[in-house]
């Protein structure tokens, strides 16, 4: 972990972060969805930051919460062989600003994360499933998933009831 990032991020964005941490010894900053383009921007550009690869942008489910959903960017400083994670926590129909407009690898990323969890991009130039098929019901990843039956339903299975997987 980087010390100067947390010094420098803190100095730039303070009232705005929501929630800092460490884990793992990596740095993770929570932030509004409305300053996330603002943060990341800043790691990027910054001179002595400079955390110009988003190696990965995932979600986590926490069905309990008002804002279930945590998207999480993870990014990376060659220069400083550190990672750092931004997290933007929105609710169920709520759009995350795209990233594509900064990285390309955004585009596949925020994909499979719409595909897996249900949680869209907005102005995302593409956003349509990536992984599952396009008659695939539903988002697998998330909590509140069903499974009470295997999909795909073949032709000599499909009007059998489906079996509760356990």
């Amino acid at each position: 972990m980087d010390i100067n990032t947390k010094e420098k991020v803190s100095a730039k964005f303070g009232g705005k972060i929501i929630e800092a941490s460490t884990q793992f010894d990596e740095l993770s900053f929570v932030v509004d969805k409305s300053d996330l383009h603002d943060v990341v921007r800043f790691l990027r550009d910054e001179p002595g930051l400079k955390y110009r690869h988003l190696s990965d942008i995932t979600a986590t489910d926490w069905l309990d919460r008002a804002k279930r959903f945590e998207i999480v960017y993870h990014l990376y400083s060659f220069d400083l062989r550190d990672y750092v994670r931004i997290k933007v926590r929105v609710g169920e129909d709520e759009p995350v600003p795209t990233m594509c407009s900064d990285w390309k690898t955004a585009n596949w990323l925020e994909r499979e994360v719409f595909d897996m969890f249900g949680v869209s991009f907005s102005e995302h130039p593409d956003m349509r499933r990536i992984l599952m098929w396009d008659e695939f019901e539903g988002h697998p990843l998330r909590k509140d998933y069903p499974l009470t039956y295997e999909m795909p339903q073949f032709t000599f299975n499909k009007d059998e009831p489906p079996e509760v997987i356990k």
